[in-house]
């Protein structure tokens, strides 16, 4: 109960290749929603995925030990529904059931690996619930192992949503050897992230608004705004110039990564990963016209939620 009236909790988990992220929503019964906890945890459980196919033990540990954190906030919320959506990692790991067995001992629930189709619908109903854009609108969500790019239509139609295997943790580890970058290293990921943009089936060229989610995007516009604190109510719609995009690209692959960690607002584990993120962000802009890219704080976590509260 919630001042007499009914309400409903749900808690929608999404389970990344870097991160490890929380919402729980109440609804009352006359349609009032309330936010009572959105949590983000860098766990980078794809830790060596794309090299070995395996989930590595430390990785795991990290990960049971947020899943652990979210049971209590879970227990202490009241949640009556949780779904826990896992996606690229999960997709690609030969000893995933050790990671299903410890989700389910901690959480109660079992692990949906979705589709690329999914994660893509579920961002797009997410991201639409908190910004508004001119279409076609592209959609994209650069994560540790993938990246979904979505092209919304007039009237919110998904004309092309596709995943594609290239994120910040599958470039970092596949190209970027070096520490600092090093101008060769840079070219490789250029040149790989090129292909698969350019095979992507998108048309960027006619793309009226770019809408970026996660944490590579808002990590730039954090570091664009001048946040000495990671704040999500001032990243959420702001927008994120050509010029921004580039400066920072060059300003986090010249730097060591133990300086980037020191980034007011950047945590350790994706300072290691934001080399493959920004390559990924900065060929996206590239493509757009005019290059500025709008940043949405409201992502698959909101979509996943909107899809509990409507059953």
């Amino acid at each position: 109960m919630s001042g007499g009236r009914m309400s409903t909790t749900v808690a929608a988990i999404d389970c990344g290749t870097n991160s490890v992220r929380l919402l729980v929503v109440r609804r009352d019964d006359d349609g009032t929603t309330t936010e009572l906890a959105r949590v983000v945890r860098l766990a980078q459980l794809g830790q060596g995925v794309d090299a070995t196919g395996e989930f590595h033990p430390e990785a795991l540990e990290r990960t049971f030990i947020v899943c652990d954190e979210f049971a209590q906030l879970i227990a202490d919320h009241g949640v009556g529904r949780t779904r826990f959506v896992a996606t690229s990692a999960a997709r690609d790991a030969h000893n995933r059931q050790i990671f299903f067995d410890g989700v389910r001992e901690r959480l109660g629930v079992e692990v949906e690996v979705i589709s690329g189709d999914e994660e893509a619908a579920l961002s797009t109903a997410g991201v639409l619930s908190g910004v508004g854009a001119a279409t076609p609108a592209l959609v994209f969500d650069i994560g540790g192992g993938s990246t979904e790019l979505i092209v919304v239509e007039e009237g919110r139609v998904l004309s092309t949503a596709t995943s594609l295997d290239i994120g910040a943790v599958r470039i970092t580890e596949r190209f970027l050897h070096s520490d600092p970058r090093t101008a060769d290293d840079e070219a490789a990921a250029r040149a790989h992230i090129s292909s698969v943009l350019d095979a992507s089936g998108v048309d960027f060229s006619r793309i009226e608004t770019a809408i970026g989610v996660a944490g590579t995007t808002t990590s730039v516009a954090a570091h664009v705004l001048g946040l000495v604190e990671y704040a999500r109510e001032a990243v959420h719609r702001a927008r994120l110039q050509r010029d921004d995009i580039v400066s920072t690209t060059r300003r986090w692959l010249a730097m060591p990564v133990e300086e980037i960690a020191h980034e007011p607002f950047m945590h350790p584990l994706r300072a290691k990963v934001i080399g493959g993120g920004v390559l990924i962000l900065d060929e996206i802009s590239a493509r757009v016209p005019g290059g500025s890219v709008l940043v949405s704080e409201t992502d698959i976590l909101d979509g996943i939620v909107l899809g509990m509260l409507a059953e």
